[in-house]
């Protein structure tokens, strides 16, 4: 993914001199509007309405803050199809692709503020036998405000899987959303003021990479960022500056496992959509494709099949969009061009699969393992499909990048690809399907490696998003008083005697 830090992305207008920026439809380059660039003194005032804002949100208590979550759902709800519609302009992918994205941001808003206070409730911890006369117990509280950098291929499903986490905790937000994509921050913090009016818990502030260093240095609680890695350890950099913590969610170049066993077809069918859905721009998608040799002719004949009438295009009814960033088209090319260098093989488009801003689908075999084809995240509708011997080996080859974000397995036996996902280093696995962890909003999502650190969604997303507060109240003297300067004798030689038998 990629999100710019500190310096001036392709959809800044370079002939704007009113402070302002233009956002662009990528199928054909028109403006959609113009919007203006937060500067410091924009970006202290948003941090400073929201730390009050924070106050009242705080105040509200879980069951307060849910019922007004609620009613932020159903405003985005009835607007879905205006939100899906700014989605689609601004990234170029078809209507229902964008309305889909609408959809599980939905759930992933719900879930959160259903579950915040049974996940985030005080609740009572053994004291142990030598602090029995203790009460134990951890609770979690809001962290303050926190700023979310959001990304362009999701414009609104990835943020809200840290805008609504962190609100549902107790936190006031302010979104920084990608400047190829700010209608849909701009128009999520108009739903917010729906909900909640007069109460600025969630802002939107619109900019360039330079307003994302701003909104670092700003003084927030914590940093939710989305993108590229690259980006990421500016954006770590800028944080390490005031202490402020840091969620990366990064890149990935994400592996497929096709065993023996597997069913051809359903394997097919999830390899084509996690290879060039949403144009290839999906962080956890497919980009590696490992194959045991017995079924290898036969899934890739399949899966050539099964992409040979997809097409990119400006129309609702073409299979995906265009490159919503422009220099993404020369990194896709660059790797593919790469591959073909080394010696492998297009069976399926090639160079001559690139029309301006769309890219057909590629299929690319026998591609060498140190090409920047398998590692380095393509983000485009390119797809390595590579025979090995044994899963033994794609599981050797999956985990040989220095990305660990997600992978899939298809195998027969749920047993055999449980086994083979505890065995893969990413921090998410699907079995037998791809990306099916997106809509499960229980599930915590976020990588290791170069593909990030921290989590978002589900109960860990929750406390992400919290300060931990632990309390201890003596319910009545200690029977060895150690906690003295007046320490007796006793008590120590009592105290040597327990320690041999607990621990000797």
């Amino acid at each position: 993914m990629t999100e710019q830090l500190g310096s001036q992305s392709t959809s800044i207008d370079p002939h704007a001199d009113d402070n302002t920026f233009a956002s662009f439809d990528p199928r054909d380059s028109t403006v959609i509007a113009r919007y203006s660039v937060a500067d410091r003194t924009a970006v202290d005032s948003a941090v400073g309405d929201a730390r009050t804002a924070a106050r009242w949100w705080d105040q509200l208590g879980f069951s307060g803050r849910q019922k007004v979550l609620r009613d932020f759902r159903a405003a985005i709800a009835n607007n879905a199809e205006a939100m899906a519609a700014i989605i689609s302009a601004e990234t170029g992918k078809p209507a229902d692709d964008a309305l889909l994205e609408v959809m599980l941001a939905l759930e992933h808003l719900d879930w959160a503020a259903r579950n915040a206070q049974k996940v985030l409730r005080r609740r009572r911890v053994g004291a142990g036998l030598i602090s029995a006369n203790q009460s134990a117990s951890v609770g979690y509280r809001p962290m303050g405000v926190v700023g979310v950098i959001g990304p362009w291929n999701y414009p609104l499903y990835t943020p809200m899987g840290s805008i609504g986490y962190a609100l549902a905790a107790g936190n006031a937000v302010v979104f920084k959303p990608s400047e190829l994509s700010p209608g849909v921050g701009v128009e999520l913090a108009r739903l917010w003021n729906i909900a909640a009016p007069g109460h600025p818990v969630l802002q939107t502030i619109t900019g360039d990479g330079q307003t994302g260093a701003l909104l670092c240095s700003s003084g927030v609680n914590k940093i939710a960022f989305t993108g590229s890695t690259a980006t990421a350890k500016r954006v770590m950099a800028t944080c390490a500056e005031t202490l402020t913590p840091l969620v990366a969610e990064c890149g990935g170049k994400d592996p497929m496992l096709v065993n023996t066993d597997a069913n051809l077809d359903a394997a097919v069918s999830f390899a084509a959509f996690g290879a060039v859905g949403n144009g290839g721009q999906t962080c956890a998608g497919v980009e590696r494709i490992y194959v045991a040799a017995p079924v290898y002719d036969a899934f890739l004949s399949k899966l050539t099949a099964a992409l040979t009438d997809a097409r990119a295009g400006d129309s609702d009814s073409a299979t995906y969009g265009p490159m919503t960033l422009g220099k993404q088209t020369a990194i896709v090319r660059g790797h593919v061009e790469d591959a073909l260098n080394r010696g492998a093989k297009a069976v399926l488009g090639g160079l001559d699969s690139f029309r301006g801003p769309f890219i057909d689908p590629i299929i690319l075999t026998e591609v060498p393992e140190n090409s920047t084809a398998i590692t380095e995240e393509t983000f485009g509708p390119s797809v390595v499909v590579n025979k090995v011997a044994d899963m033994d080996e794609a599981i050797e080859r999956a985990n040989a990048s220095k990305y660990g974000l997600g992978a899939s397995v298809f195998t027969k036996s749920s047993a055999q690809g449980r086994a083979i996902a505890e065995r893969l280093e990413c921090g998410v696995v699907t079995v037998n399907s791809v990306l099916g962890f997106a809509s499960i909003a229980a599930l915590p999502f976020g990588g290791v490696g170069d593909s990030g650190f921290g989590r978002i969604h589900g109960a860990d997303g929750l406390r992400e998003f919290s300060s931990v507060k632990s309390v201890a109240v003596q319910k009545f003297s200690a029977p060895l008083d150690l906690l003295t300067i007046e320490r007796k004798a006793r008590a120590m030689k009592i105290s040597r005697w327990m320690l041999a038998k607990r621990h000797g």
